[in-house]
């Protein structure tokens, strides 16, 4: 019996955000767990960014980005910068320490995906990188 394509997608995601998380929540691939590197991520890419920019983006509520960023920044890897127009808002930007650390665990985790797709030719990496692009910009 062929399975539905929608079906194949849900089952076959389920596996691989469990097994990419699995990997980095037990340190087999850098020091940050997912949500800390992907906020660093965000920042570095595009920019400092207010609590309620970041809560946008990732889709959560501004109480649980402003848990993360500030484990974050006890942690030495991120820094506020107050709003000259608004004393109580302040946009979070990496410091040096917080940059180091985004790119240890970004080469970790390049490295643990060239591994896993070594056996793909150059042109399936692209076409999936791709897929996967299109598939998150539906969010």
């Amino acid at each position: 019996m062929t399975k539905n394509p929608v079906e194949t997608i849900e089952v076959e995601l389920g596996i691989f955000i469990r097994r990419f998380i699995a990997a980095t929540t037990n340190k087999k691939v850098g020091n940050l767990d997912r949500a800390a590197y992907l906020l660093l991520h965000q920042i570095s890419t595009h920019g400092s960014a207010g609590v309620k920019a970041l809560a946008e983006e990732f889709q959560l509520d501004m109480s649980t980005i402003s848990r993360q960023t500030a484990a974050l920044e006890q942690k030495g890897y991120l820094y506020r910068i107050p709003d000259p127009q608004d004393g109580r808002a302040y946009s979070m930007q990496l410091t040096d320490t917080g940059t180091a650390e985004l790119a240890l665990n970004k080469q970790a985790r390049l490295e643990y995906l060239t591994k896993h797709l070594q056996d793909w030719t150059e042109e399936d990496q692209q076409r999936f990188g791709e897929l996967l692009n299109k598939f998150n910009c539906t969010f």
